[in-house]
């Protein structure tokens, strides 16, 4: 929480020109019970020309594996996907891994994830293969994505047939 006085030096300035704005409607202050004006984290964003609900959406990588008996290919996954995060200069805030089945649309991770995509909480999903989110369906996800503003990134465009896709997950 910010006095007026603080936050107008916090972004250059004056305390008229935040009267201003708090009278313009460009910038309204939030009010105490005994009607002094104070400013927050969130007007700090809008101040600086960022929205507030974007700041807060998250960079989500999730790794997936079919079996128990493909642990260490799982941490061969996460080890490729830093790579590949670095390489692109994504800032990763939250980093899932699964064991589960592609055809299990049930897997509760997963599920977290498609739910917080679809709260507008996550700006960006990172996968290995579009297998490794779903073994079928991706371009039906990937249309949910788009619709709520997140990005589905698939780090690997190889591209394998249906057939191909259910053989190698049975």
């Amino acid at each position: 929480m910010y006095k007026p006085n603080e936050f107008a030096k916090k972004i250059g300035v004056s305390v008229k020109t935040l009267q201003r704005w708090d009278v313009s409607g460009r910038l309204p202050a939030k009010r105490t019970l005994s009607d002094h004006r104070y400013y927050t984290e969130d007007d700090l964003l809008i101040a600086k020309g960022l929205n507030p609900l974007e700041a807060n959406r998250k960079v989500v990588v999730y790794c997936r594996v079919s079996s128990n008996a493909q642990k260490p290919d799982l941490k061969n996954q996460v080890t490729a996907m830093e790579v590949f995060c670095l390489g692109r200069g994504l800032a990763v805030n939250e980093w899932v891994s699964e064991i589960g089945g592609g055809l299990n649309f049930k897997r509760k991770k997963f599920l977290a994830i498609i739910m917080s995509m679809l709260k507008g909480e996550t700006k960006v999903l990172v996968v290995a293969h579009k297998d490794r989110l779903c073994r079928f369906a991706f371009e039906f996800i990937q249309e949910l994505a788009i619709s709520v503003g997140c990005e589905i990134i698939v780090a690997n465009q190889e591209s394998l047939s249906p057939q191909q896709e259910l053989v190698e997950d049975l």
